[in-house]
């Protein structure tokens, strides 16, 4: 059988901007698989190059066996796309713009009306069908969206950062909806820059990081690699560099500590991987204390998806995002001054 979705070796630029390097992932029938990294990562691009929305620079593209490239309508029959933007024309009801959608994928008159109804009942927006969508909430939007992206029964349906913005109760809803539809066979790619989103949901996942895939595999998996415990300790809410090398210094004699990254980005915060089942917060509080260095914050917790990031890039998911913001500000400044 072939895979639901095939990428390799994906390339992509926007002038002298290269949003995608390199990258290859799988996705296997009736699963649940997640694309996540920080903003600018390259998922959206990725995502638009797999729904023949923008042309790739190089590399390979398969939906169901078939070449995105060289046969984009056959690819796109098989493909439902949910951006990240909701798109709706207010002035229309939402039954109103499914009809819509409905004709715009040539669906059979007979089906469409009974279609509508089921939709409408699965994602619990039977009572605002025949409202102006003008009047919807953000996470009565984001349901029809994806009531739109179902019509035509796709046979993979892929979700660009699918509950940005919702709130809890709408976001349980969405997941629960992406549950039922593996349930059902259906094939969803979702892109996300949640962790606990990705690790809820996703089967499996490819972490992206400035256009290139970082690690692959399930949730579980890649975390396991790691191993150890996760402990992030702040001397001081602004620690300072001297005082966190100092404790790096001292600390790296623990017996149970394993590394130790000193986090410049978060004020000076330290990410230490420690040995499993070890009782060391109490140890490295100690060990401090015996250097005159207070302990502002100190947690420990198992390995998570940002620790995969953290270890593969040297940088949190959030840290990333903060870069890459500090770098998008810092282009729009000089093309300011140069105005």
């Amino acid at each position: 059988m072939a895979a639901a979705v095939s990428i390799k070796n994906l390339r992509k630029s926007y002038g002298d901007v290269q949003a995608v390097k390199d990258i290859s992932f799988t996705v296997q029938p009736g699963e649940i698989f997640g694309l996540l990294g920080p903003n600018g990562a390259g998922k959206t691009t990725t995502i638009r190059c797999l729904c023949t929305l923008a042309k790739p620079d190089g590399g390979k593209i398969e939906v169901g066996g078939i070449s995105a490239i060289a046969s984009p309508k056959a690819a796109r029959q098989r493909l439902g796309y949910v951006a990240q933007e909701v798109a709706i024309d207010k002035v229309l009801t939402g039954r109103e713009l499914l009809r819509l959608q409905a004709a715009l994928y040539h669906l059979p008159k007979k089906l469409i009306g009974d279609r509508i109804d089921q939709l409408l009942t699965v994602l619990g927006l039977s009572e605002y069908a025949d409202k102006k969508t003008g009047t919807y909430s953000g996470g009565i939007r984001k349901r029809l969206d994806l009531a739109a992206g179902l019509l035509h029964q796709p046979e993979v349906l892929v979700l660009d950062e699918p509950t940005v913005g919702l709130d809890i109760e709408s976001r349980r809803v969405v997941w629960e909806f992406l549950r039922e539809l593996r349930s059902a066979g259906t094939t969803v790619l979702i892109t996300s820059h949640y962790l606990e989103e990705i690790d809820a949901l996703a089967d499996r996942l490819a972490i992206i990081g400035k256009g290139v895939v970082i690690a692959e595999g399930t949730p579980s998996e890649l975390k396991n690699k790691l191993g150890g415990d996760r402990v992030t300790l702040r001397i001081r809410e602004f620690t300072a560099q001297e005082e966190a090398e100092k404790a790096k210094h001292i600390l790296e004699s623990l017996p149970f500590v394993e590394e130790i990254i000193i986090n410049t980005t978060q004020g000076n915060s330290l990410n230490l991987i420690v040995k499993s089942g070890q009782s060391s917060l109490s140890k490295i509080e100690q060990s401090l204390s015996e250097i005159d260095l207070p302990t502002f914050s100190l947690a420990q917790s198992r390995p998570s998806l940002d620790d995969v990031y953290l270890a593969a890039t040297g940088q949190t998911i959030m840290d990333a995002e903060v870069s890459a913001s500090s770098t998008r500000d810092l282009k729009k400044e000089k093309k300011q001054q140069m105005k």
